[in-house]
């Protein structure tokens, strides 16, 4: 088992837990040993909730497994029933419970209880996290959803947010905002923030808007089969997107299509000197496909940026994510395999990262900047602050989480070549602390030489020059002089051996 921390997707049930954390007035029952209860502090933790998610373990023990665990599951469910009165339930396995093939399913249908009761199959050995919250949203829709009279104002529904969401909360204000603009309103948005009673009514809206494809897109084709709903293709995260997802909303419902550009403050910088040192940076991007697919875009579209790498490691999304890739030149990633991710970003060399909290990490062992673009995420990655991923604030989010890990880079590159400074060595201490500035010892100047297991052996003036070389590339920069000199059988590596492999890589 990998620690969940290198764990790009947990297993399928806690993506049910997703689905039932985001709404109101439903319950999940969970079988599942005690050890499966640290799910609860993905929620209250990394996402800062002020309550535990609705969920009832029957937390079995060892000594449990000689006599009638499927006792115990009835006996929680008739608790939860008891004790949280929801609208409805859904009950499954986690994947240890699995393996003693309790059928929760049969055992919920006999209970009788007075509400909705549904029964989740989610292979925990064969799909995981976003699988689960995708088929559990759908099982709730084709359950409690059915055709209605639709409203008389052009509306629509919101699918796709689900609690641990990147910025879910914060999208559906700013997606919100956008149809209410074209006088569109918002009939229910789910799973986030509706109760069983509002899946009821998804029927009444005109169209359904598809938020996250990995969470809701089952629902929203099942929607579109039996109630008659379009959804929208066009996730509105970007300028660009935001523009396509506006007229495409417009053409769903017949109505004008109309966006305020007025917040949008990308068109001042892009027009500035200082935007011209963004232009053309390497950047690799990894993540889920959704969020992949829409920062690819922004990147080369509207911040001149080049894509040096992409995947993500939903392979429910390869395919899309594989033909996205050859549009862009480059050959698609998908893995759920962190080393795997990590090895090719250290061949790719890119500039900056946009990843997910497990490529901050990579970043930082490579030293390399990094934005978070999608989840698994930390808990810096929940701000209080207003910070949405769509529409136009979303692209001033963007904009600025982008920007900032690249300027910033420069600024530690800036004092990495002036560490021999008398100033701003590391024993000068703060530079605005006037007069504290000590010179330092010559002996302590002297940086060590870096002798390879095999290879050339680095001099002390080449290590010198080679701080000079920005730190996102030096890497590249030192692995590329090694094989140079390797190549013209050098053992001892100088300032004109790196020159010289410089220019030799330049042609």
């Amino acid at each position: 088992m990998k620690l969940t921390v290198w764990t790009y997707e947990g297993p399928p049930h806690v993506g049910a837990m997703r689905v039932a954390t985001g709404m109101r007035g439903l319950h999940y029952v969970l079988h599942a040993p005690q050890g499966d209860t640290y799910a609860d502090l993905l929620f209250t933790m990394i996402e800062r909730r002020d309550h535990r998610p609705p969920v009832t373990y029957t937390t079995f023990q060892a000594r449990d497994l000689g006599s009638d665990t499927a006792n115990l599951f009835t006996t929680a469910c008739h608790d939860a029933y008891s004790r949280f009165q929801p609208q409805a339930l859904i009950v499954g396995s986690s994947c240890t419970a699995e393996l003693i093939q309790d059928d929760p399913a049969g055992l919920a249908e006999a209970m009788g209880l007075p509400i909705p009761v549904i029964a989740l199959e989610l292979p925990s050995y064969q799909r995981k996290e976003n699988f689960g919250a995708d088929e559990t949203f759908y099982q709730l829709v084709r359950h409690l959803a059915g055709p209605m009279e639709r409203t008389a104002r052009p509306s629509v529904n919101l699918l796709g947010p689900t609690a641990l969401g990147f910025r879910h909360r914060d999208d559906i204000t700013e997606v919100t905002a956008l149809l209410d603009e074209m006088g569109i309103s918002v009939n229910v948005c789910a799973p986030m923030g509706a109760t069983p009673a509002d899946l009821a009514r998804l029927g009444a809206a005109h169209a359904n808007i598809l938020m996250y494809p990995e969470t809701a897109e089952a629902a929203a084709r099942w929607c579109e089969k039996s109630l008659g709903q379009p959804y929208t293709r066009t996730v509105p995260i970007g300028v660009g997107a935001t523009r396509d997802f506006v007229d495409e909303i417009a053409g769903l419902l017949d109505v004008a299509p109309r966006l305020d550009t007025s917040r949008l403050r990308l068109p001042w910088y892009s027009a500035s000197v200082d935007s011209t040192y963004l232009t053309g940076k390497r950047v690799f991007l990894f993540g889920d496909a959704t969020h992949v697919a829409a920062a690819a875009r922004v990147a080369r579209d509207e911040m001149g940026f080049e894509v040096a790498g992409l995947g993500c490691f939903n392979r429910e999304f390869a395919r899309p994510i594989r033909q996205l890739a050859r549009e862009y030149g480059v050959e698609a990633l998908i893995t759920d395999d962190y080393l795997e991710v990590e090895r090719t970003i250290e061949a790719a060399a890119p500039e900056m990262i946009l990843g997910t909290q497990m490529e901050r990490h990579i970043g930082k062992r490579l030293g390399i900047p990094c934005a978070v673009i999608s989840a698994p995420m930390h808990v810096q990655d929940f701000p209080a602050r207003y910070s949405p991923q769509m529409g136009i604030e979303g692209a001033n989010v963007l904009f600025d989480t982008w920007v900032h890990p690249l300027v910033m880079g420069l600024e530690e590159h800036l004092l990495h070549m002036f560490r021999e400074d008398f100033e701003f060595h590391d024993a000068a201490g703060a530079s605005h602390h006037g007069g504290k500035a000590v010179v330092r010892e010559t002996a302590s100047s002297t940086p060590e030489i870096t002798v390879p297991e095999a290879g050339p052996v680095w001099l002390d003036a080449a290590e010198r020059e080679l701080r000079k070389v920005p730190f996102f590339v030096r890497g590249k920069a030192r692995r590329n002089t090694e094989t140079f000199a390797a190549e013209k059988g050098v053992a001892e590596i100088g300032v004109e051996t790196l020159y010289e492999a410089k220019a030799h890589y330049a042609r």
